[in-house]
């Protein structure tokens, strides 16, 4: 994996290495997270993670890294960047 390295810490990059490793860069942070569902702000809007068993393995905000392990059902962007995160608590509290 170190050949994706940049010199950027918010580049946005999503990598799952079958449906059992997610590498996340360009977190900027996490919002809530259970073993079936991981939600995060990231450089390209809010991002939730769905599936089963997840773990967080290794969070870097500094580094702006995240590391989930377990199965991953899905993947879905649920805001733009800049829009102030109310649209996804809008959207999971039906507001």
């Amino acid at each position: 994996m170190s050949s994706y390295d940049t010199d950027f810490n918010t580049a946005h990059r999503v990598t799952l290495e079958g449906r059992g490793k997610l590498i996340v860069s360009g977190v900027e942070d996490v919002a809530r997270f259970d073993e079936n569902e991981i939600v995060m702000n990231t450089a390209e809007g809010a991002l939730v993670v769905t599936g089963e068993n997840l773990h967080i393995d290794k969070l870097s905000l500094d580094g702006g890294e995240l590391h989930v392990d377990g199965h991953v059902d899905a993947l879905s962007y649920d805001d733009a960047p800049g829009s102030g995160g109310g649209g996804l608590l809008a959207r999971l509290f039906g507001g």
